[in-house]
């Protein structure tokens, strides 16, 4: 590594413990591997969300993308946070209606987030309420963590970030870096 890689790897293991998943990718690229770092610490730790919609986010892109190494590595820390299990499962298995939430603003922010990774867009009624819950720079926030943790996730497949052997695999259409033919189907 040169000494810039060599610093940015020694800041980031200071931070978050090791340089592993995307980072070991990003560092080949310095310049985004620092905006990445910064970015995603902003999205998983200093943005307006609670901590829970945060964990909720990540796992929802991760998701999205088939990214394994991201859910492994959030889906208990969710939990942890305060995600009923059974939404994390149904989320696993793409049973988006089965996702239930007892608080309005959960539910809100589950929506938002659904229809824009989903459908790519956002109805007019399903942002009206999530921005009535979260305020604008809610929102805003709400789509930098998906864009971050979109990025992640794209990262992690195109150059197939260690899968965690040890790991159960937590998609049932996903094998290794490729859906399972007659799996569960795409909303």
């Amino acid at each position: 590594m040169s000494a810039r890689q060599q610093e940015l790897a020694a800041r980031i293991a200071g931070r978050r413990g090791a340089v592993r998943g995307p980072f070991r990718v990003w560092l080949h690229s310095p310049d985004m591997a620092e905006r990445a770092d910064s970015l995603g610490a902003f999205a998983r730790f200093d943005c307006s969300l609670p901590e829970h919609l945060r964990e909720l986010a990540l796992l929802m892109a991760a998701r999205n993308w088939d990214a394994q190494y991201s859910w492994n590595a959030h889906a208990h820390q969710a939990v942890e946070a305060g995600i009923a299990e059974e939404n994390v499962r149904a989320i696993a298995e793409r049973r988006y209606l089965d996702v239930a939430f007892e608080d309005p603003a959960d539910q809100a922010f589950f929506a938002f987030a659904h229809e824009v990774l989903a459908d790519h867009f956002v109805s007019d009624a399903t942002f009206a309420v999530a921005l009535e819950h979260f305020g604008a720079r809610g929102l805003v926030d709400t789509i930098g963590a998906l864009g971050n943790f979109t990025m992640l996730g794209m990262c992690l497949n195109a150059f197939q970030v260690d899968l965690q052997a040890d790991k159960e695999p937590p998609f049932p259409d996903v094998r290794g870096y490729a859906r399972v033919a007659d799996a569960v189907s795409r909303p």
